[in-house]
């Protein structure tokens, strides 16, 4: 047991939720691995799984994850294979404790509450399917990513080498292909080497998502393992999946595994690909540096990915030590008058002779005259290319005044290229690490949860906490601040929204506010 817990306050939890380490350990004979129960009881009075919450003293919270127990009473356990696999006889105390959990919070005051925490991600001694009764399935869905088939890979060799499963399918193109499209069968000889690709063996797709035809299929299939690698409008599919199996009473685990190029899931400490995309977008940065510093007032302009979630930008920016200029969409801009962008990048030619800009492709969409109402398939809003917006309105600046400063403006716009690489070698660490997580806690019987670090420790994390916000740059924060003395720009940002970002609260770390009891079941507040 970690440090963090003394044996009278794990006695002293308060449970709300049903305790699945008392199923009972016999021989299951249920075909295909499936058990039915009622679905009443397992369904909240909205028809949504309420959160499964444990508070206990010093304000500590447990946003515990889904548990097939949870629905289907008297589920058999079985020993963990990995208990007589050699590899890991080496290993003290491999298997997690079943009170073992990760604090979301690990900046506090002295008198500050326990907050939040996640269940503890890796394996149990106890596992709720038999190998050879398994039959998993891999999807992949939304934009591509590196990493995505170091995922699959290890997913398929976890399964395989360490519990002893032998029937792993993987879903063509998205959800659509659960009901459209055939299988493909997965062995670690199939996935050896696809680690080294980019891309997804398996094919992706927006959209397609037709819970009752998954679901149909899943259960058509046998297959009683699910595992869903995908963004955040995937990772809300996923979820749907899951309230619909728990709702049929199916024997089904179905774990997510967080996927976006932006970096904008909340909770976890990062998404696999980011640190990819960042090295990636170094080439780009650096070709725009060397055009732009060998020509006569030379601008590169670089753009990269980040919808709504300047990270690639920002940190891309930091790690280059090139750029003059880091425009994101958390941080408001203006072109024109003083202070503006136009008055900067003609103060920076006049004083160095050549300048670098980094744009996220999100930022300074409120500044076209023309926005699109228009949605892609995954629900996302399409942007206006503000690269060759901003690249035409600086070409107009400088050609319109009386004393013309000719400029020599190259546009960079590298957005597919760094996302369509395999990931590099801190990836495929972090995605062997995330994997192994999922099957782990499909094993265990967990349902309905994601995986990711969280302060450096993997967790299992409920759908609802991923689905609910974005990520974002906080742009009051120390690392922006780095940036801004990185580039020296201006922070662009009037009086008036200074102290507006200063009056922002901090975003909620846990549950328990001000006005909230931890004697109770507990809400947000």
């Amino acid at each position: 047991m970690d440090s963090l817990y003394s044996s009278s306050s794990i006695s002293a939890l308060k449970l709300h939720s049903f305790d699945h380490s008392n199923s009972k350990s016999v021989n299951s004979n249920s075909r295909n691995g499936f058990v039915r129960f009622s679905s009443q009881s397992a369904m909240g009075p909205s028809g949504n799984s309420q959160p499964k919450i444990v508070t206990g003293d010093a304000g500590y919270v447990l946003e515990d994850v889904p548990h097939l127990s949870d629905y289907i009473p008297d589920l058999p356990t079985y020993p963990n294979p990995l208990q007589d696999n050699p590899a890991y006889s080496v290993v003290k105390q491999y298997f997690v404790n079943v009170d073992d959990t990760v604090a979301q919070k690990i900046v506090v005051h002295k008198t500050s509450p326990r907050g939040t925490h996640f269940r503890r991600a890796g394996p149990r001694q106890s596992v709720y399917f038999e190998s050879d009764r398994v039959r998993a399935c891999i999807v992949t869905c939304g934009g591509l990513c590196p990493g995505l088939n170091t995922v699959i890979r290890e997913i398929v060799c976890g399964l395989y080498h360490m519990y002893g499963v032998n029937k792993v399918l993987g879903i063509d193109g998205g959800y659509k292909g659960f009901y459209s499209r055939n299988t493909i069968p997965l062995t670690p000889k199939v996935v050896n080497d696809i680690h080294k690709r980019g891309g997804t063996i398996l094919g992706t797709s927006r959209g397609g998502h037709d819970t009752t035809k998954i679901v149909d299929s899943i259960q058509d299939r046998g297959i009683n393992q699910v595992f869903i690698i995908g963004g955040d409008g995937t990772q809300k599919g996923a979820s749907v999946i899951y309230e619909e199996i728990k709702r049929r009473g199916l024997k089904v685990s179905v774990a997510g595994i967080p996927k976006t190029i932006d970096n904008d899931i909340p909770v976890i400490d990062k998404s696999f690909g980011f640190d990819t995309a960042v090295e990636e977008a170094q080439r780009a940065i650096n070709a725009a540096h060397v055009e732009a510093e060998s020509i006569e007032n030379g601008i590169g302009l670089v753009k990269l990915m980040g919808r709504n979630s300047g990270f690639i930008a920002m940190y891309a920016t930091l790690a280059s030590r090139d750029v003059d200029c880091c425009l994101i969409p958390e941080s408001p801009f203006y072109l024109e008058g003083a202070g503006g962008l136009l008055e900067y990048i003609e103060k920076r030619l006049k004083e160095h002779g050549h300048m670098v800009i980094v744009l996220a492709e999100g930022a300074g969409q409120e500044l076209l005259s023309e926005s699109l109402h228009q949605q892609d398939a995954s629900g996302n809003k399409l942007l206006q290319d503000v690269g060759l917006w901003i690249s035409q309105r600086i070409k107009d600046h400088f050609s319109r005044q009386k004393k013309k400063m000719p400029i020599n403006l190259k546009y960079i716009d590298p957005t597919y290229m760094i996302r369509a690489v395999p990931s590099n070698a801190s990836d495929n660490v972090y995605c062997t690490l995330l994997a192994q997580s999922a099957v782990h806690g499909a094993m265990a019987g967990y349902t309905g949860f994601t995986v990711g670090p969280v302060n450096g420790r993997h967790s299992y994390i409920p759908f609802y906490r991923i689905n609910e916000k974005q990520n974002n740059v906080v742009i009051t924060d120390r690392m922006w601040a780095r940036l801004l003395s990185s580039t020296n720009q201006p922070s662009f940002l009037s009086a008036k929204d200074v102290m507006e970002a200063n009056e922002e609260e901090e975003p909620p770390t846990q549950l328990l506010g001000d006005n909230c009891s931890d004697d109770k079941l507990v809400t947000r507040c």
